[in-house]
């Protein structure tokens, strides 16, 4: 990290009282003293330390375990620690507080684990700006060759930061994220075809309000909305034109940004006032109204997260459960008149979370390592999926969950996700085979229309363009913008028709105010100097 950058990030933190405590500390962190002692602990003197590594704390551990003692923590001291004359020590940290508990950790500079993690991307920026991170780019060369294969240069590039390589992202098994589904035997009833376009779904979303074949009533809702992302994403995707090819902003509430978000925002306001959209959406953050009406069969047309109405005893199985003749199927007809009609839609990003070496740790060596041997063999296999012939059998060379697993294997695996923290979801092999993987652990009646979900999530995809540098305007503004997106989406679709356009232009000016203004020249700026490159 370059004195100027750290002098740079410093005065747009000085503001924030718990920042600068955390800016003197972390950069303390950078004496040449701490290098010589990480350096050192890899000359291989016989010394028998300690690493330790930050775990999820999320109360739910089944007894007789605890979160720093139980089957998985045994199984990494057993295989990885004991080899190496190391003793892994887990430091809990509340999932509900990540980010504060570990600012107070960072700040002790003592006290902060040697492995520390973050799903927030501002927070890695800040503490890399500060100088508080160990560039562990030469440390992957030597002592991490199999992690740098299994993450990939393209997960790599999530944790870099002007060319130096300040945290290991994990990486995600699946990019897939949306897919949209239609009763289809409101269909069927009305005799109507499958709708492949935007056109064609209002003229069904008008039919299922007219001649409602739910026979419902008031209770009829021909399209399923909530104020949340894989509602109202899957539909402004399909207006907005991305930035790049298939590269667009990582930020949800850059979205207003985007050339088309405004004829977005008037095609929600024509569904709404002609009563095709659920009438309270903007009160179903959580989607659980959403959720209910699905599973009570109100609801003709929706999108969602690709896997969430799968699961067992779950939305789909409930309203085939409920509704005598239901039938879904899943469908892809949203299209997007900025990009040659295809069908776009957002996909995550190839990393999970972003997995950090404080600079004040003397043990970035051995953090490297205890990664590195997660990456290799079969242990990532074994802490995700235990035991073989207890919590799974091989199929195809896929582990699958036991149906009749005994209480006590699952109990073994409660925190498999969190302490499998180089890989977001269950990383098997390629895309493809984690997919298959995946499908296969949820119920047979189901996979088939999940299999078609997932290849619907896949098409016409649109990611985050990855900047190597923060977005300073992200992490200055991103609170106040994330809660003005849905002030926007919810008065825009509200207003009369008549009102749309002073209205939409009263919000995006508050918006601009808030930070937009800032935050796209910001971007503006990131995208030409990337391009330039």
């Amino acid at each position: 990290m370059t004195g100027k950058a750290t002098k740079g990030s410093l005065k747009k933190w000085m503001g924030l009282a718990l920042t600068m405590v955390m800016g003197v500390s972390l950069l303390a962190g950078c004496s040449s003293a701490s290098n010589q002692e990480s350096e050192g602990s890899a000359s291989g003197n016989g010394e028998r330390v300690t690493l330790k590594v930050e775990v999820f704390d999320r109360g739910n551990s089944p007894s007789p375990y605890t979160i720093t003692n139980n089957y998985l923590s045994k199984l990494i001291q057993e295989r990885f620690g004991d080899p190496n004359n190391i003793d892994i020590q887990f430091v809990p940290i509340q999932r509900s507080e990540e980010v504060t508990k570990l600012n107070v950790l960072m700040a002790s500079n003592t006290d902060v684990p040697d492995i520390v993690f973050v799903y927030d991307s501002s927070v890695f920026y800040r503490y890399a700006e500060q100088g508080g991170l160990t560039d562990v780019g030469e440390l992957i060369d030597q002592y991490g060759p199999n992690l740098k294969k299994f993450l990939g240069e393209d997960t790599l590039k999530f944790g870099q930061l002007e060319g130096q390589q300040f945290a290991v992202p994990g990486k995600r098994a699946i990019t897939g994220r949306y897919s949209s589904y239609i009763r289809q035997d409101w269909l069927d009833k009305l005799g109507l075809p499958v709708p492949k376009t935007t056109d064609e779904l209002y003229t069904t979303l008008k039919a299922f309000k007219e001649k409602d074949p739910g026979g419902l009533g008031s209770k009829n809702i021909p399209m399923g909305m909530a104020l949340a992302p894989a509602q109202f994403e899957t539909l402004i995707y399909s207006f907005i034109k991305p930035i790049s090819g298939d590269l667009t902003y990582a930020q949800r509430y850059e979205l207003p940004l985007h050339e088309g978000f405004k004829d977005a925002m008037k095609f929600m306001n024509k569904l709404y006032n002609e009563g095709l959209i659920s009438k309270d959406f903007s009160l179903d953050e959580d989607k659980a109204q959403l959720v209910k009406d699905v599973q009570n069969g109100n609801i003709g047309y929706w999108s969602e997260d690709v896997d969430a109405i799968f699961y067992a005893d779950g939305t789909l199985d409930n309203l085939l459960k409920n509704t005598q003749g239901s039938k879904v199927l899943p469908i892809d007809a949203y299209t997007n008149a900025n990009v040659d009609n295809k069908h776009i839609k957002s996909r995550y990003g190839s990393n999970g979370m972003y997995i950090m070496i404080p600079k004040s740790s003397k043990r970035s060596v051995e953090a490297i390592k205890y990664l590195d041997w997660m990456a290799s063999e079969n242990n990532l296999i074994d802490i995700y999926s235990g035991v073989e012939g207890e919590n799974y059998d091989l199929v195809d060379g896929i582990p699958v969950v036991k149906e009749d697993a005994s209480q006590e294997a699952k109990d073994r695996l409660f925190n498999a996700g969190d302490t499998a923290i180089i890989s977001n979801g269950k990383n098997i092999g390629d895309q493809a085979t984690n997919e298959k993987a995946w499908v296969m652990g949820f119920p047979q009646n189901n996979q088939e229309m999940l299999k078609q979900s997932i290849d619907i999530a896949n098409t016409d995809t649109v990611g985050p363009i990855i900047f190597d540098k923060p977005i300073q305007a992200e992490m200055k503004y991103s609170t106040a913008l994330k809660d003005k997106l849905n002030v926007i989406i919810v008065k825009t679709a509200m207003a009369k028709p008549e009102e749309f356009e002073t209205v939409y232009e009263r919000e995006m000016n508050d918006f601009m105010s808030l930070g937009g203004t800032e935050l796209k020249k910001e971007l503006d700026q990131a995208v030409q100097e990337l391009a330039a490159k």
